[in-house]
Parts: structure tokens; sequence; C-alpha cells
């Protein structure tokens, strides 16, 4: 795999191990959504009135085809967290039903559903799913063990975020749909890190992220639902089917919220052009197999196992790092004051994490700076 740093606006002094958090953005797609800021801006009735619906339905298409949704079936939020509180918010709850999630979830997700739960009196359900994980059925079987009568939603990420794992979507989405339970999945670190095909996967609702592995600009994500299960969601603005809209109903209900900038949206298309154009299946198979060595050598240096296997069905481009009892805290703005080495550290369940992200961009030399940083300083920050 060829450096691609150049193509980035990333400072150039930073080793930016951070993806997973906000992502990073290709000089060619800033320089799209620029152009569309711009573009507003000079002749904001022109765009807003004329134009914007048939540039957002060419970014939905764009979208649609990456993801495997039809165009109609998708429509842009700001971010995964907005899509999931529109699907919470909107799902009918009554007192004594269950929420069921997994104690893998992130942290806003979680109050975001406990919030929804708590007003209606129904009951959020948290349920571990302990590492280290060593199947897809053993993973499986402990989110399906807290199912009851009274479960209406089953909700978790498909790439969670404090332990960066892959959980197996498809054979709890199987399950759920068997059962007659609402599946919400949080897709926001997926989309560009593992191949999607939201229709084929079957769950009611999907929400993601473009401006993480996607590589969009900040303020892109999506929303999928069926189109069986439209009908469930209530618009956040204005009413039901509002006069004069086109498409499916969710499009029609979503797509307009008032005067915004749906810059970051319109820059989609061009997020994907730069993967194709940049042989990205090659990318990720690179990236990850820097991350297995990362892995190896932590393991040696700190005796901790990784909490899940060695493979890409497992994790693609993130991984956690095991660390000793520490103050993971001194340890990740050590690494930044004195490294200049940009990387979150995660806990989950009493455990520490370093949250490693690896993308075009990393090089070798970047990853080996990173273990002989963590060597010098883990020792001064053990508890």
């Amino acid at each position: 795999m060829s450096n691609l740093r150049d193509l980035f606006v990333l400072r150039p002094d930073i080793i930016f191990f951070n993806h997973g958090s906000y992502g990073a953005c290709p000089r060619s797609v800033f320089d799209t959504y620029q152009e569309f800021q711009l573009e507003l801006e000079r002749q904001p009735v022109d765009f807003m009135r004329w134009r914007l619906a048939n540039l957002l339905g060419e970014a939905r298409q764009a979208l649609g085809d990456f993801i495997g949704a039809a165009a109609d079936d998708v429509v842009f939020v700001t971010n995964a967290s907005t899509g999931i509180n529109i699907v919470a918010r909107s799902l009918v709850l009554e007192p004594g039903d269950e929420v069921l999630a997994t104690d893998h979830e992130y942290g806003f997700i979680d109050k975001s559903w406990r919030f929804v739960c708590d007003k209606r009196g129904a009951h959020y359900i948290r349920q571990t799913v302990p590492l280290p994980a060593t199947s897809a059925e053993q993973v499986v079987e402990a989110v399906w063990s807290r199912v009851t009568p009274r479960t209406r939603v089953l909700t978790f990420s498909h790439i969670t975020s404090p332990t960066a794992m892959i959980l197996p979507v498809e054979e709890l989405v199987r399950r759920a749909r068997e059962a007659g339970i609402t599946t919400v999945i949080d897709g926001a670190h997926a989309a560009g890190q593992v191949p999607l095909d939201v229709k084929a996967m079957g769950a009611d609702f999907y929400v993601g992220n473009c401006h993480k592995w996607m590589m969009a600009p900040k303020g892109a994500g999506f929303l999928y639902a069926r189109r069986e299960v439209q009908s469930l969601l209530e618009p956040l603005v204005g009413g039901r089917m509002a006069e004069g809209a086109v498409g499916s109903q969710l499009v029609g209900e979503r797509e307009y919220y008032g005067t915004r900038d749906s810059s970051a949206a319109l820059s989609v298309p061009s997020a994907i052009r730069f993967m194709q154009e940049n042989n990205w299946p090659n990318v990720q198979r690179a990236c990850h197999e820097r991350i297995r060595q990362v892995r190896k050598a932590f393991e040696e240096s700190t005796g901790l196992a990784p909490p899940v296997p060695d493979g890409r069905d497992w994790f693609p481009q993130m991984c956690i790092l095991p660390l000793p009892p520490c103050d993971s805290a001194s340890l990740t703005q050590r690494l930044r004051d004195e490294f200049m080495i940009e990387i979150p550290g995660t806990s989950w369940n009493g455990l520490q994490f370093l949250r490693l992200s690896v993308q075009a961009y990393n090089t070798q030399a970047d990853l080996d700076a990173l273990v002989e940083a963590v060597a010098v300083l883990l020792p001064q920050v053990v508890e």
C-alpha cells in the first residue's frame, strides 16, 4: 500500500491514530465540500430552492449504491447519534416493554435509549457480552439469552465503539425478525471499514456516519429504514408528508428541515470516488495487517492477550490494545504532548485500552513510533 498522507488535510506533524472518533477528510473531498459552500453563499435562493433537492437525490443514490440500499430508503442526517434518536423517539413503547442492547454500546447512545425508556416506563437492558470473545456463536448466544417475551427492540453496534469489535449482525437480525422484534443497528463505524448491504442484512433501521471511515466532511451521516417500517418514524420538523413532498415517506419527511448547510452530505459522492480511485479494498487489507503486527507487539510487551481473535471478521481497521491498570488519561496526554501521537484511551467494565485506528495515511514508521513511545511511557503511569 502506497502512503496517501499527502492526499489528506491532516497536519503533517501529528501521528494520527484517532480516525475512529472524527475521521479525516481527503483534500479532494474537502475541496468539493468548500465548492458547495461557495455555491450556496453566492446564490442562496437558486441553490436552496431549485438545485438542492436534485443534488441531494444524486448524493443519496451514490450513498445507497455504496451501502446496498435504494436511494429512497436512506436519508442524510447530521450523524449516527441523530439517526438513533430519530428512531428511538419514534417507536411506540409501553410500560414494561424492554429495549435490549449490549454493554459495548457508545455512551451517548446508551443515554439516549435510557432517556426514552424512562419517559415511556420501558426498561433498557444492557446485556453483557464477555471478553475475550472467541466465536460469533458465543456473542449471539450471550445477547439472545436476555431476550424475553417483553423484548420489543434489539439495538446494538455493528462495530462497537469502546471495544472495536464486529458483532454478528446478520444472525442477530435474523433471530429478531423471526421473533417479531424491531432491530435498530448503530453502524457509526461500519461504512468504509466493512462492505455493507443493509437491505440484505434485513435490519429494520440502520444508522451510520459518512464522516468517519467514508472520509466525508463532518456532519454527514445517514438513516436507512426498510420501506415497510418507515411509517413508524415521526417527523422531527413539519408534519406527515408535507405538501409537495416526493419520493418515499422517509425522504419526504426528513430531507428538508428548513435552512441548513447540506454541503457535507453533497460531498459524499466525492468521498466514494476517492475510495474507488485508490483501490480501497487493498488499503483496508494493508491497514488490517499493520494492526495485527501492533497487536502482537503489545501482547509481547504487556503480556495481555488481545480480546478478540486475529481476523478481519473481528476487526478491520480499528482495534483495542489492552493496558495494565494505569493512569490511561496521563498516557494518552503524554503521547500527544511528548511524541505528537493522537490516540484515544477507552475503558470497558473496568478494563483500559488504547483504541488504535489505522488509515491509508498511516505509515509503518508511525506504528513503530507508537510501540516505542508506549514502551517508554507505560512503566511511568502503571498503578
